[in-house]
């Protein structure tokens, strides 16, 4: 059935379903620009995000999109992976004689990539506006909820008056859902405030302190994954997220553990790690992995909220063992 979609041109499809670079250009989308060649990184990110889901719109057969997402610079790589990963879930979601075309890739040359391509597909979720909960039980019970961390970047990056100015949440998210959009929100702010560790300071702390620990962990996530700043400012950052820095070390984890496992080493992800977790990207990758073994192997339910938490808690908790006596205990 897949050739019916294939009848249909890249053309079309693109017409249909395309996302205009315009989009990601941080003047169109109102971001104040403190520090212009983070800001330029920054939208690099984003424009590599769109060139993947232009790729997986225009050929979503598994092994021949991963050919030309391989192609990408490798430091880059993992942000088409993304942007493939939504552009695969949007065509699952609204064409009905196959639905399958992210699980396939998940399970055949989008392995190393799966946390990138989950979240991509979250951004899928954002633009349909459907219930979250059937979506998330079709994907793994741990790792799947990463998605929704892709659903809270999209909000934050393309609604930022609604969800960053005025601090809504998805009516429809509840508990652990919206913690995991709030990962994917901060992660927002990264991009957001450009990169500047004091402006993304100063929007965290007027959310409510409930949320706090969450943002921080995305804003981890985000600074090393991303980059953009050099080490003084990542020092910095860290200062300014005080008791948090427990949550913001998980995320910086979460970001080491995708890139090693995709095989895509960048310099900047090592500098951040060592600084916000206060270890390498080897020993950081092998937490989350030691940690996610653990969690999976109790039996869970597709949308099963305990495993994912756990995940994240045991990464914070291990790190924080390893800080300086009362630095990063927030919860």
């Amino acid at each position: 059935m897949d050739a019916v979609l294939l009848q249909i041109s890249s053309r079309i499809r693109s017409h249909l379903f395309g996302i205009d670079t315009r989009e990601v250009e941080f003047a169109r989308r109102g971001f104040a620009v403190r520090e212009p060649t983070a800001a330029a990184r920054l939208e690099g990110v984003a424009r590599t995000f769109v060139a993947g889901y232009r790729l997986a719109l225009a050929q979503p057969e598994a092994g021949r999109l991963a050919l030309e997402l391989d192609r990408i610079p490798a430091e880059r790589r993992g942000f088409a992976y993304e942007g493939a990963g939504m552009a695969l879930e949007l065509l699952d979601r609204v064409t009905p004689w196959r639905r399958d075309r992210l699980q396939s890739f998940l399970a055949g040359p989008g392995e190393p990539h799966t946390y990138m391509v989950l979240i991509g597909a979250g951004w899928a979720w954002a633009r349909l506006r459907r219930r979250v909960e059937p979506l998330l039980r079709s994907l793994d019970p741990v790792v799947g909820w990463l998605a929704l961390d892709g659903y809270g970047f999209h909000e934050g990056f393309f609604h930022t008056e609604r969800t960053v100015a005025r601090h809504e949440q998805p009516h429809g998210l509840r508990g652990a859902a919206l913690r995991v959009f709030d990962c994917g929100l901060g992660r927002s702010l990264w991009f957001v405030c450009c990169a500047d560790p004091d402006a993304v300071a100063a929007c965290v702390a007027g959310f409510p302190v409930e949320r706090r620990a969450d943002l921080w962990s995305g804003i981890g996530l985000a600074c090393s994954y991303a980059g953009g700043v050099d080490d003084e400012a990542v020092e910095r950052l860290v200062r300014r997220a005080g008791a948090q820095r427990g949550a913001m070390a998980q995320g910086a984890a979460f970001a080491a553990e995708a890139r090693l496992r995709a095989v895509i080493p960048a310099e900047h992800t090592r500098r951040a790690v060592e600084r916000i977790a206060g270890s390498s990207v080897e020993l950081a990758a092998k937490l989350c992995h030691s940690e996610l073994a653990r969690v999976e192997a109790v039996p869970r339910r597709a949308g099963d909220e305990t495993g994912f938490e756990g995940w994240r808690r045991g990464i914070r908790e291990t790190l924080e063992r390893g800080f300086p006596a009362g630095v990063g205990a927030g919860s």
